[in-house]
């Protein structure tokens, strides 16, 4: 059996995980998992209004990865603090953070606000992050 050159699939149609660093009023849908890309990674998290979307963090060594992230509002509206500062992003808003260093993390300020979140790190080959490879069978 061949397979198809390309899949498409509505976002709500994505699997959920569960993540357990995230809060339970955040769905996840790993995209990358479910595509089964290996150049970058890819995940969608969506909440209600006061939910913590993205989840404070940043991509330091600690963090086992050097990512820089591409992070896109796709509906709804969040604020995003970066580093103290407070960024105001409603639907169709990029926030691209090239330093890993960065703290960040993003609040619903709309119910269903989703947003997609992109990363690598520069200059390397794509690795899975480690909070992610107990999810992904094939990292």
């Amino acid at each position: 059996m061949t397979k198809a050159p390309y899949e498409a699939i509505p976002l709500e149609q994505l699997p959920e995980l569960e993540y357990e660093d995230q809060p339970e009023d955040v769905d996840w849908r790993p995209i990358r998992i479910h595509f089964g890309i290996t150049a970058f990674g890819a995940n969608a998290f969506s909440g209600k209004k006061g939910a913590q979307v993205i989840v404070e963090h940043s991509e330091s060594e600690e963090s086992g990865t050097r990512h820089e992230e591409l992070y896109f509002v796709s509906q709804g509206r969040a604020t995003f603090t970066i580093e103290g500062d407070r960024v105001d992003a409603p639907a169709g808003t990029f926030v691209y953070l090239p330093d890993p260093d960065s703290m960040r993390s993003a609040v619903a300020e709309e119910d269903d606000t989703t947003i997609l979140c992109l990363g690598g790190t520069p200059g390397e080959a794509f690795t899975v992050s480690p909070w992610e490879k107990k999810y992904d069978p094939a990292a």
